[in-house]
């Protein structure tokens, strides 16, 4: 199996001691030009308080081409400041040229019900609609999450009537048990708008696991993330994957540590 470099894309949470500009220029060394940005960084920024301006230039000197934000967190709760804080990240992906932001649900053990799912993604829809910014919707796989399956995430955007995909995340599949059914009922991968690749070493039960233990992918990956790779190829997906490892040993990454992890990581990838 071979993957095209250009399918490729590098989230920023594998880099959290880089400013914008050095990971810009260490995802061109790498050989690659797709990039996802946070807003879940150091600072709290998504731009590391560059104007929109300013990133545009930057993106523009590296050859870098922005697939999403990560992300709006709960998307499925509709509080007071939902709108505006939706708001506020699609003004910055429309002034960076992000071509999408995330969505992610609830994840602290508290029940969201489908109906109340659908009247935030029904909300939401026109905002995305009008700053021309595509919603991709990720369940999340934990036991404590509001939408765990794939399968039913999609059910609710059908629900809505709206124009959102999907964020299928190897690590949060491999968390949720009923993952395999969603495959088995049809998945119909031309809805998955991005693919979130990281692997995990550690043998603590899988229900215990947290984004402290998602590395980069190795041999010896417990979520078999490779296979999930080549379940997608065979079933049609010609989308991106992104490497999103969330281990908070990566603070201490340099520059060169990360460059050898993503080699590495794309060669296992490859095959």
């Amino acid at each position: 199996m071979a993957i095209d470099p250009g399918r490729i894309c590098i989230n920023r949470k594998i880099a959290p001691a880089l400013n914008m500009e050095a990971f810009f220029q260490l995802v061109q060394k790498l050989g690659l030009n797709k990039v996802e940005l946070r807003n879940d960084m150091n600072d709290g920024s998504v731009t590391d308080d560059l104007s929109h301006q300013q990133v545009n230039v930057l993106a523009k000197k590296y050859g870098m081409e922005i697939i999403t934000i990560n992300a709006i967190y709960p998307f499925n709760v509709i509080s007071g400041d939902l709108l505006a804080r939706v708001g506020g990240l699609l003004k910055d992906a429309k002034g960076t040229g992000a071509k999408a932001l995330v969505m992610c649900p609830l994840n602290d053990g508290t029940p969201v019900s489908a109906d109340d799912t659908v009247s935030a993604l029904r909300m939401l829809a026109p905002l995305f609609d009008h700053y021309g910014i595509k919603g991709l919707v990720e369940p999340l796989g934990f036991p404590t999450s509001s939408l765990r399956s794939a399968g039913q995430a999609l059910r609710l955007i059908d629900k809505a009537e709206v124009p959102f995909t999907l964020v299928l995340d190897t690590f949060h599949h491999y968390l949720y048990e009923g993952a395999e059914q969603d495959f088995a009922a049809g998945l119909d991968v031309s809805r998955i708008g991005l693919v979130h690749l990281s692997g995990v070493e550690d043998d603590r039960e899988t229900h215990t696991l947290t984004d402290e233990q998602r590395i980069m992918l190795s041999e010896g990956d417990r979520l078999k993330s490779l296979s999930q790779v080549q379940r997608l190829e065979q079933l049609g997906y010609t989308g991106i994957y992104a490497f999103e490892p969330f281990a908070s040993c990566m603070n201490s990454w340099t520059a060169a540590d990360i460059e050898r992890e993503i080699r590495h990581s794309i060669a296992v990838l490859q095959g």
